[in-house]
This record gives structure tokens, sequence and C-alpha cells, in this order.
């Protein structure tokens, strides 16, 4: 019995002793620790843990720079950039201007969002407050907003403010929504918003008056919408019914009239440049002769005078869609069309007079031209009547200026500014918006030159849809020879070569 158990004992040590983790190697695992391997090793994980921690740090450092410094813009349009003249404005600031923006948490629009932050970062001055109407629903009444909309803003500095509402930051043009279903939309918060900020911080805005009684058109409401949003105000002038021209007058506009003015509003015309006053003349060739003598007699004392006929173009690099009269001019260096030539755009002038430069200008007298045609250009002497686009006996050769932009110094030192365009179709909405904007562009830029506001001139909406492609008559020949004929016929040819190589192996 003992014997037994013995035995059943000593089999369940060896069982035990069989399934016993065998007992480490302390000498061993310590001389682990000292390996070439581990040492190595060590390196990696603490590498790893630095490089880990850097790139926490520079991602919160990068967070919180402005977002002007961190992101590229590679739009088309640089929809996610601002203008210099937005850039010299914000920063110049002297006054603290506040911008409020009225939004709901979760439905802050994007881009107004983009555009906000990189006004704050470029002055101390500005400052952007988040306003939520379910949070202040009584703050927007203080401003006259009855009604609030998501991404509303109210800009204010001292006791002046001015809104922008939600639907001013969005630009739709529906004239190809017929044709191709499209929309173009553009955004147009950086102009809106630029505008409010000048508006609160100026305390003089400049005055347009337009000419009327001698059959002038009328600017569209979109011209007078883009004028508005340069802080121009605009009101209507008979020179029939004043002694002179109203004194808070910067500038007066004279919009295609069909019949000329009388003597005495051109001696007001004269005293009121004289006296340092500024105007922005449209016309066209007059369909009887001497139709607008007076004006051209005014014109003529600041050294442009009119060529006779209507201005045809003989080069097709020069014109648009095939019409030898739908110019597509040269934009010569200035300010108001540096802008236009850096960002390649265009200005369409169906249907224009030229302009003649006189040679002897007094010293007084700084004359630019602005538009002009190309070396092969002439001026049909038939005008409205002329029954061919070709060159006949008698038509007046080229070049010819489109437009000038003229400088006077007066008498008593005040200087005065004139920009005459050949041509009244400058500003139809059409012809416009066939090369996007451009031709706004340049009369905002006209109107801001005269008016001494150089900094607001070309802040444009930015497109988040295609925009037009104007391209001359000549480089569309080009094109299409090129896809029409020249491709396939290259593509064939390869195919033959490739089926007669293989043939032949």
């Amino acid at each position: 019995m003992f014997g037994k158990k013995s035995k059943e004992q000593a089999e369940g040590k060896a069982e035990k002793k069989k399934f016993q983790l065998p007992r480490p190697d302390m000498a061993k695992f310590r001389a682990s620790f000292r390996t070439r391997n581990f040492r190595v090793g060590g390196y990696s994980v603490v590498a790893a843990a630095i490089v880990l921690a850097i790139a926490i740090m520079v991602n919160l450092f990068v967070n919180a720079l402005p977002s002007s410094w961190t992101q590229l813009d590679t739009t088309a349009s640089g929809v996610f950039s601002i203008s210099s003249q937005t850039e010299q404005i914000v920063s110049g600031l002297e006054d603290d201007v506040t911008v409020y923006w009225l939004v709901r948490s979760g439905d802050e629009d994007t881009y107004l969002e983009n555009l906000l932050e990189r006004y704050e970062s470029l002055s101390d001055h500005l400052t952007v407050v988040k306003k939520d109407p379910d949070v202040y629903p009584t703050f927007a009444t203080q401003y006259g907003i009855s009604s609030v909309s998501d991404n509303d803003l109210v800009v204010e500095c001292g006791d002046r403010y001015t809104t922008v509402s939600a639907s001013d930051l969005y630009e739709y043009d529906y004239s190809s929504y017929y044709t191709t279903g499209s929309i173009d939309v553009s955004f147009a918060g950086e102009g809106s918003l630029t505008s409010a900020v000048s508006y609160v911080t100026s305390d003089d805005l400049p005055k347009l008056y337009t000419l009327t009684g001698h059959g002038e058109s009328s600017l569209s409401s979109d011209f007078e919408s883009a004028l508005e949003k340069e802080n121009v105000e605009i009101e209507e002038l008979s020179l029939l019914t004043v002694d002179a021209v109203p004194e808070d007058a910067d500038c007066i506009l004279i919009y295609g009239p069909s019949s000329d003015i009388s003597e005495t509003e051109l001696e007001l015309l004269q005293e009121y440049l004289s006296a340092g006053g500024n105007l922005i003349l449209l016309t066209d060739t007059p369909e009887d002769d001497g139709a607008l003598d007076n004006l051209e007699s005014l014109m003529a004392d600041y050294g442009v005078t009119t060529v006779d006929g209507i201005v045809v173009e003989g080069n097709q690099s020069y014109y648009a869609y095939g019409y030898p009269y739908y110019l597509l001019p040269e934009l010569e260096s200035h300010t108001i069309t540096s802008p236009l030539i850096s960002d390649n755009y265009y200005v369409l002038i169906p249907i224009a007079q030229g302009l003649e430069i006189a040679d002897d200008l007094d010293d007084s007298l700084s004359v630019s031209a602005l538009l002009t045609t190309s070396d092969d250009a002439y001026s049909k002497l038939d005008g409205w009547a002329m029954t061919t686009y070709s060159q006949e006996s008698g038509d007046i050769d080229g070049p010819f200026t489109l437009a000038v932009a003229i400088t006077k110094t007066n008498d008593d030192e005040s200087e005065s500014k004139i920009v005459w365009v050949g041509s009244t179709s400058l500003l139809d909405d059409d012809i416009n918006t066939a090369v996007s904007g451009g031709n706004q562009d340049f009369f905002l830029n006209a109107v801001n030159w005269i008016c001494g506001q150089e900094e607001s001139i070309s802040i444009r909406s930015k497109s988040l849809s295609s925009e037009y492609l104007t391209i001359d008559s000549a480089s569309a020949s080009v094109m299409t020879l090129t896809v029409v004929i020249v491709l396939p016929v290259a593509f064939l040819v390869i195919g033959v070569f490739i089926w007669a190589r293989r043939r032949r192996a």
C-alpha cells in the first residue's frame, strides 16, 4: 500500500515536472539588452517617437497660421485668393472695422469662411465676429435687417455700417441656359466685402452724373449694380435746367447721345472741365454728317478727333466670330487696362469709330491710347450704309485708336481726366458676357481711375464654373483645320504605315 502510493506520487511528480516551464536564465535576459539588435531597435523606436512628436507640433503650428499662408489656390479663377487691391485697402486700415457674420453653427459657407480668414489675417484693425441668429435673435434688427439669412454680413466702423446680403455673394448668369441648359455661377464675395469695407471707412463717396436730354442710352441694371458695388453714387443730370454742373460731380457720363449738345451746354461742360471736372464719353459713328459737332469740338480741345466711317479689321487675330467689325482690340498699357492684360481678358466692341490723337499736343495734355486696332484695319466711309466688309477705294487705312485716356493740367493747377470710347457697345450686356465681363471691368476701371480710386480697380467675381473662351477668328480657323483635317490625316498615315510594316513582317 505504502509502496503503491509512493509510486503514484512519483509518477505525479514526474508528470508535473514534465509540464513545468523552464526557469528563465536571467543572465542571458540581461545580456539581450546589450546586444546590437536591441540598440538598433531602440534607436528606431526613439527616432520614430521624436518624428511623431515633431509632426504633431508642426501640424498644430501650421493650423494656427492664417489660411492665406498655408492654403495653395489651384483653381483656374483664383477663387481662394484675394486681389492686390483688397490687400492694399485692408492692410492700410487705420480705423477698427468689425465684420459680423450672421450664421447658424454648421451652415457656414466654405468660400466665405476662407475669404473672411484671409481678410482677418491682413490687418489687426479688422475683426470677424460670428453671431448665431438662434443665440442672438435680435442682433440684426439694430442694423435694419428684419429677416436674417445664413451668411449675411454686417460691416461696421464707428457709427457707420453697411450690410452684405448672402445673395450678393454669388452672381448667376442665365444667358446660356436656354441653349446649353447650364448656369454660370461666380463668387462675388471679395468685391462685395471690399466695397463694404471701403464704404464704412470713407467719408466722401464719388458721384457720377449721367447726362440726359439728347437721346442718350441708359445703363443696364447690371452695370448700375456694378457701379453701386464700387460705392459710386449715380444721378441723372440735364444741363438745360441748371446754371452750372453740380459741385459734387466727380464725373459726368455721356453715353451714346443721338443728338448734339447745345452751345450753352458746351460752355457749361468747358467750365466744368477747366475747373478740374472729369468726363467719360461713349459715342458711335453718327448716322448723319455733323450730328455731334459740339461734342467733337469739345474733345478737339483735348487733342482727340474722330475718323470718318466704321472701323473694319483686316487681321483675323483682331476680330471675333468671323465678323470683321466685331473688334478685339489690342489693350495698351495703362492703369485702366493693366489688370485686364495681366489676367488675359479681352474687350469686345462691335461697330466702332476710330479716334485720332493729335501730334502737337499742348504740354498740359497727356493722351494715352487704351484700345488699338492692327495695322491692317481700315475705316469704311460708307459707315452704316456699307454693303461689303472688303476695303474699297477711298476707305481710310489704319491703324486706329478706339479708346483714349486724357489727363489735362488746368490753369488753376487742378487736373481733369477724360476717357473716350468710340463705341457704345462697350456697355452692352450680351457683348460683355461674351468676354466674361472684360468690358465691364474696363468701364469700372475707367470710372475708378477718373474718380481717384485706383485701389478699387479690377476686383473680379471668381467663376465657379467654366468661363467663356474668347478666341480670335485666325486662331479658330487654325484649330478647325487641325482638328478636322490635320489630325485625322495624321492618324490615317500612321495607321497605313503600321499596317504596311506588319504585312512585310
